[in-house]
This record gives structure tokens, sequence and C-alpha cells, in this order.
């Protein structure tokens, strides 16, 4: 089914958008993860401008992120006081990329940055778990057991402004959570992430935060790392096709259920390992891509814009007349969409539960 996007003015197959982004989310649910490191340059591969491919899947985080901080606040899995000095950064890291982001676009580069940005992240992330993936298994065949160290101080625990974090049990400097917070934020503007794949290692090896509050957490930073990349990509370049959005969201948010299941009864060590080999593997596809294929000049859609549905015009003229209402719109759909399906999942599993109570 072939659908042309009012405000990329592409077409696209909503099955295959549909599917791919399932497919991300099973993903996203199974490593605990965002799927932006991998939807991103797959919306690039299926013809969708960088431009677009980065703010569209900004979007669609923000949506899976407060769909799964939503079900840890009901859980009561979540360290506020944490998370808060990490968006703290988190803002001045989003200005800052976004800033670098327009440069490069002014000067014709974004494209080639965008791309480099991730053959680069994508290798040395995915050489770093491949290499980890292997040495877990192999351990796990010989048996040997290497006793952790519970926390690990760095020079960057000692700096000022040491403050307690009671949820987690920890007494550091706020500088700690905050750099780290802007060294996300500032990737995420950039290459459409969430960051996730950064933030994550860095609470557990950094910071120091309990296992069981990270998921959580990192959820909850993300909602605004990515509201504020949703936004500006809105107000400044009006690239947010809500049409393109609503298909990856329900996808991911479909995916990431089936993805959490499926964890449950797989090998950890085993999945990172086929997960880094994912990752190399679209890097070394990006780089082909960029420097090595040969792209066709595309042709101009004269009658795209022309045979718009008026659910389409009304998009599109809405984002090039209101574009600040209409980014505060993508915004507010991604959330709602977000707390609808961690409800919906929480009466599922309510009902599943009475369901097998009363069979006994």
């Amino acid at each position: 089914m072939e659908l042309f996007l009012p405000i990329a003015e592409v077409s696209i197959n909503v099955l295959e958008i549909f599917l791919l982004s399932t497919l991300v989310g099973i993903l996203s649910g199974l490593f605990g993860v965002g799927g932006g490191f991998l939807m991103t340059p797959f919306l690039i591969f299926l013809g969708i401008p960088p431009t677009y491919a980065v703010a569209n899947e900004a979007n669609n985080i923000l949506a899976t992120s407060v769909s799964g901080s939503t079900t840890h606040w009901l859980k009561n899995t979540l360290d506020y006081k944490m998370g808060g000095m990490i968006v703290i950064g988190g803002i001045g890291g989003t200005i800052l990329g976004i800033l670098t982001f327009t440069y490069f676009k002014e000067i014709g580069k974004i494209n080639i940055v965008i791309s480099l940005a991730y053959m680069y992240v994508l290798a040395i992330i995915g050489t770093a778990m491949l290499v980890q993936g292997i040495g877990e298994i192999d351990r796990a065949r010989k048996k040997i057991v290497i006793k952790k160290k519970l926390h690990s101080h760095y020079w960057i625990h000692g700096l000022p402004l040491r403050m307690r974090f009671k949820k987690s049990q920890l007494y550091e400097s706020a500088f700690t959570p905050i750099i780290i917070g802007l060294l996300v934020g500032f990737i995420a503007a950039i290459m459409g992430i969430g960051g996730a794949f950064i933030l994550v290692p860095a609470m557990i090896y950094i910071i120091g935060m309990p296992t069981k509050l990270i998921p959580g957490t990192s959820l909850f930073v993300t909602i605004f790392v990515s509201a504020i990349v949703t936004a500006l990509h809105a107000f400044n370049y009006g690239s947010i096709d809500l049409i393109l959005v609503a298909i990856l969201i329900c996808g991911s948010i479909l995916g990431v259920q089936i993805g959490q299941k499926i964890g449950e009864s797989i090998d950890s060590s085993e999945l990172k390992t086929l997960l880094a080999v994912l990752l190399l593997g679209v890097g070394i596809a990006i780089a082909y891509d960029s420097f090595f294929a040969v792209h066709e000049a595309k042709q101009i859609i004269e009658n795209g814009t022309k045979n718009l549905g008026p659910f389409s015009n009304f998009i599109r003229d809405l984002s090039r007349d209101v574009p600040i209402h209409y980014g505060v719109i993508s915004i507010i759909f991604a959330i709602v969409i977000g707390v609808a399906g961690a409800f919906i999942r929480k009466f599922f599993s309510n009902l599943k539960k009475s369901i097998l109570s009363k069979a006994k």
C-alpha cells in the first residue's frame, strides 16, 4: 500500500514501514534500549530524507518512551531526582546539538554528517558489544564466574555540588548525571535517537545506579530529550510528518510488548552478540550507501502534492502555517498514544492474571 507523505513529500509503503518499526520495536523490547539507532538508518534506506528521518524517529521515540516510563511509574521503579539531573544536562546538549545540526544544514552537509555519525557510532558500539558478548558466551561455556565491584568510583564523582540520591542510594556530584545528559542530548539532536544505548551503560558503569531503576529512569530522561528534539525540529524545519509518525508509533509500541515477552525466555549473552552483529551490519551498509553506492537521480513527483487527500492537505497546511502549534500537537499526540499503550498493556496483564486465578 503506497502512501504519499505530505511533509516529507516522498511515497512510502505503509505495510513495509509498519513491519519494520514492529521489528525494531521487538529488538528494543529484547535489549531494553531505544530503537532509534536502527530505525533512523532504515528510514533513510527506504528513501526518507535524513532530515525527516531524524525528526520523525525522535517523535516516535517520545511515544515509546512515554509508554515504557508510564509502566515503570506504575511499578515505582523510577529515580526522579537522578533523572532530573540528567534532563538538565540533556536540555543543554539538545540545544547545542540543534545548533550544530542547523550549521551543517545551512552549508548543505547535514546528510553526510548524519551518515558519518551513524557509521562511527554503530561501528564503535557494535564492536564493543560483540567483544563483550563473545566473552560472556565463552565464560559461560567454561563456567567461569567473575566477581564485579558493586560500584567503582571515578574522578567525576568527586566534582563539586555533591548530593544524595535517596532512591538510588548514592552520594556523588550532580555534575556526573548532568555531563552524561549533555552528551546524550547532543547525540539525540543530531541522530534522532533517544540515546538509551549510551545512557544505560553510563548509568550502570559511571553513575552506579541499581539495575532495577535504570530502565525506568532512562525512559524518563528520554521523554524530555526526545520531546525537545521533536519540538525544535518541528519549529525550525517543519520536518515532522504526523502520518509517518503514526505508522512508526503503532508498529513500535506493538513490537516493544512482543520483544519484552520474548526476552523473558532467551539467553541475554547470545542476544547481545546478535545485536552487535546487526549494528555492525547497519554501520557497514550506511558506509557503503554513503560512499560507494551509485544513486540514481530521483524523479520529482509532480502530482504527489496535487493528489493529496483532505487530511494530508490539512497536515501540510498546519505544518506550514502554524509550525509552533503543529509541533505541540506532535508532542501531545505521541504522549497520549504512549500513555494509552502503557495502560492497555496493564489492563490485559491484569485480565490475564484474573483469568489464571479463576482457572486455579
